[in-house]
């Protein structure tokens, strides 16, 4: 094998296919399986796949948890064997439960990413074939097309009009083109290797037959990724959940460090004190938060991909449901797209059969590829193209916005043929085609050739100009300079009737709070006039030279209000994109084409289509089996959902559970005993987890889905100053009515605190689950089978032999009516300061 940092670009064809053992018919697939094994996948960072064990174990790099099995190893070698087991085996179950449900949505999210893998197509053993670009190897033969990302670094050996760009690479942000070189001459830089085309680049144009030279971190990507490597900044959902559980382990510490110097200032047994410390902090600790983000993650995704939305970021479904701005080109998400060629004119708006011929050539032999307006030409009606060849080819760029064609006819005469926007093609035209002699275009006719052009958009039509321009029959190349003086023959005109699903899914984005900004290539006469068909209000329109003239704060200040977003190339789209996330916007970009890469990547949440190209679906962060925007609204729900949920678990660790671990702090300091045991908090955390772990699958309230929803700590801070006292009372009224009606000795006080204290936070999921009324709002069956079943195992727990073990005893008939009682009214006034909550301080949120 070659060294990985050895310029192969610069040695020949036949000595790396005698280094590789390749050719021209590839691979067999024998050998393949041997070098795929040999040097692994074709991936950059190649993720280790964490086993069940491994996440198992990790689960105790946990302070909190080795502290218990410290604890618990403690109270062994003093003789409590009961305690130790009970405290070790409560750990042990937690941490499994933790790694169980976690392994298991990663298992279901990965096999969703793979759903989506770029794949490449590959010649082996000389049959072509589709395969995942990961399994690529050194040797393997694959064939490029326009629109493709170039899956590893290699030596061209075919290559035909193939422009490649390298910006990722080089900086360079025009394309390069690439030839099959036999013998290079000796080159020392990426820059100069026109025979060699490399990992993350993406074809502009033409096709090209390449063979595979590095694959994975030893390609060029490769190796510049490990010396800038650095760790992508946090997403607002990532920040969110870091801030929340910071929130709760302050408190935690704040706590227990209360608890224990209260303990030791009152003379209670050390080893009984840190115990029920540390039990105290694993109670206030959300140490299901990540399982329940994983599981709750992943079962949205699941839920998006029977919805035809396939997540390749779990993260990104809390962007979506978050999105309030979505930017959307208008071809096929807001038209059919089944585009026709409906007139082609000529310059005086007659039916011209000479403007259709040039067209067809023009598309016909075009190497680029092949947009759908392309396509309606050449389906529109077949041109006899025998006798003509191609020389040279301009290809399409999106700041000329136009393609050129050197073509050779029948009688040996060669033109050049240029299609593409019609300002810019008629600007470069300096005659019209008239019968006999070319017309002139002065300013009348220019000013007459537009206001037809105008009318035609006006109509709907997209509206592509068509020139050309005789050259010297010895002409044997073409470049931009060439595009000028040339004759302008007349008007492509193209429908693409407003899709009949978009009007329906617009109206249902907009109820759920997001707007939608067409940001296209088109004039802005046929966006308006789409969006007036589909009932899209037009407040202002933005064009490409207007953007040029704003600068990023202007842009900003204006970005906000503006509807359409026309005749703009790439970078502007970025930059429309940059203008409204500063703004404070989610924002939520569409794309499918070569031109949406870099807007993919900024926007806060890419959106692609399986039928894009291969560098707008690597780019993105979700794919659309369907390009359709009732598809995208059903994602936008769902990402709402799935937040929801989450949400759902935080504001029970931020009210109840908070609740009763502050109350049994605060009862150490007038109770002559512990509140609770060490391994009574510990079950009682244990059961409590165990009810919550239904609440990925649980339903969530149609209003709270109907606007976009964020972190919002500050929100959350408040809700448990509001809320959480709630319980803490009930626990002090429960502390009163044991000393004081039952006179409760220490074993009865902690059974009927243990047995109160789970019922009422487990119960209240029930309250605060929803912001309306609970008993409209209908919980999963599963969430409720294992709450109650949680509670009535609490309830019968003293009255077994295991609770006798764990120092619980039978309270009093008496005592499960007063807690019936007790469990009713702290439902109600959770429900009454909830309802308060929410109208005081959860406007807009």
């Amino acid at each position: 094998m070659p060294d990985p940092v050895s310029p192969f670009w610069s040695e020949s064809l036949a000595s790396l296919t005698s280094k590789f053992g390749s050719g021209a018919d590839g691979l067999s697939d024998a050998e393949a399986a041997v070098r795929l094994l040999r040097d692994g996948p074709n991936v950059l960072h190649q993720a280790r796949k964490q086993s069940f064990l491994r996440l198992f174990v990790s689960r105790f790099k946990n302070p909190l948890v080795l502290l218990l099995i410290a604890a618990g190893a403690i109270s062994a070698a003093t003789g409590d064997v009961t305690s130790s087991v009970i405290v070790i085996v409560m750990a042990l179950l937690s941490v499994t439960l933790d790694a169980v449900q976690e392994y298991r949505a990663g298992e279901a999210a990965d096999r969703l990413r793979l759903s989506v893998a770029i794949r490449v197509t590959v010649r082996r053993s000389g049959a072509t074939r589709e395969l995942a670009a990961r399994d690529l190897v050194v040797g393997d033969v694959i064939l490029l097309s326009a629109g493709s990302l170039v899956p590893a670094d290699g030596r061209l050996l075919e290559a035909k009009d193939c422009f490649v760009n390298q910006a990722l690479l080089t900086g360079e942000p025009y394309p390069v083109e690439k030839h099959a070189e036999p013998s290079p001459a000796a080159q020392g830089s990426m820059t100069e290797a026109t025979g060699a085309a490399f990992m993350g680049t993406n074809v502009l144009s033409g096709t090209a037959v390449m063979m595979v030279c590095r694959t994975g971190a030893r390609t060029a990507l490769g190796e510049i990724g490990k010396s800038l490597e650095v760790e992508p900044p946090p997403t607002a959902f990532e920040t969110g959940t870091k801030n929340f559980g910071f929130l709760i382990i302050r408190l935690a510490v704040v706590m227990v460090a209360f608890v224990i110097l209260v303990n030791t200032a009152r003379h209670r047994p050390l080893l009984e004190s840190f115990l029920f410390a540390v039990a105290l902090a694993v109670g206030l600790t959300p140490e299901l938060l990540p399982m329940v983000i994983s599981v709750t993650l992943s079962q949205g995704a699941l839920r998006m991909a029977a919805r035809k939305v396939i997540v390749k970021r779990l993260a990104a479904i809390h962007d979506l449901g978050s999105m309030d701005v979505l930017c959307t080109d208008k071809t096929g998400t807001l038209t059919e797209a089944r585009i026709r060629l409906e007139q082609h004119l000529d310059h005086l708006g007659r039916d011209s059969a000479k403007v259709l011929q040039l067209a067809y050539l023009n598309s016909w032999f075009e190497t680029g590829l092949k947009g759908p307006l392309d396509e309606a030409i050449l389906r529109h009606e077949e041109v006899d193209v025998a006798g003509w060849t191609k020389i040279d080819e301009v290809p399409f760029d999106f700041e000329r916005r136009r393609v050129s064609v050197l073509v050779a006819g029948p009688r040996g005469e060669r033109m050049l043929v240029v299609k593409g926007a019609l300002e810019d093609v008629l600007r470069l035209s300096s005659h019209t085609d008239d019968a006999g002699s070319p017309g002139e275009i002065d300013a009348a006719a220019r000013r007459a050739l537009l206001d037809r052009f105008e009318a035609l958009s006006r109509q709907g039509f997209r509206v592509l100009g068509i020139a050309w321009k005789q050259v010297p029959a010895e002409s044997a190349h073409v470049v931009v300079s060439d595009e000028t003086g040339l004759v302008f023959t007349g008007f492509a005109a193209f429908e693409d009737p407003p899709k009949v699903s978009a009007a329906p899914a617009l109206a249902a984005l907009a109820r759920s709070g997001v707007t939608v900004k067409v940001v296209t290539g088109d004039n802005e006469l046929v966006t308006r006039h789409i969006c007036e068909s589909l009932g899209i209000p037009v407040t202002n329109v933005l064009t490409g030279p207007d953007l040029d003239a704003l600068s990023d704060p202007g842009l900003d200040a204006r970005a906000g209000d503006t509807t359409l977003f026309c005749r703009v190339n790439p970078a502007q789209k970025n930059r429309v994109i940059l203008a409204l996330k500063r703004r404070g916007h989610v924002v939520g970009y569409l794309g499918d084409g070569i031109n949406d890469a870099s807007s993919l990547h900024s926007a806060d949440v890419g959106i692609s289509v399986e039928s894009g190209v291969d560098v707008a679906k690597a780019a993105a962060d979700m794919i659309l089996l369907e390009q359709d925007l009732a598809v995208l609204h059903e994602g936008v729900l769902q990402g709402r959902r799935t937040f929801g949920n989450i949400m759902k678990y935080v504001m029970m660790g931020t009210s109840s559970n908070f609740g009763n671990m502050f109350s049994m702090a605060g009862a150490s300091l007038f109770l002559p005993f512990l509140p609770m045991k060490p391994v009574q908090v510990l079950l009682n955390n244990f059961l409590y987890d165990l009810s919550e772990v239904p609440i990925p699958m649980d339903t969530v309230d149609e209003d709270f889905m109907e606007r976009p929803r964020r972190w919002d700590i500050k929100f959350i801070q408040r809700f448990m100053l509001v809320v959480g006292p709630v319980s803490s009372v009930f626990d002090f009224l429960t502390f009163f009515i044991m000393l004081r009606v039952f006179h409760a000795g220490e074993a009865l006080f902690q059974t009927g605190w243990f047995v109160e204290s789970l019922a009422t936070q487990v119960l209240v999921i029930f309250i605060i689950r929803t912001r309306g009324n609970p008993f409209k709002s209908r919980p999963h069956r599963l969430l409720v089978v294992t709450s109650l079943t949680v509670v009535a195992v609490a309830a019968v727990l003293p009255f077994t032999g295991l609770g006798a073990r764990m120092g619980f005893v039978p309270p009093p008939p008496l005592f499960y009516l007063i807690l019936a009682l007790m469990v009713g009214a702290y439902l109600a006034g959770v429900q009454a300061v909830k309802w308060w909550f929410y109208r005081a301080f959860a406007a807009g949120r």
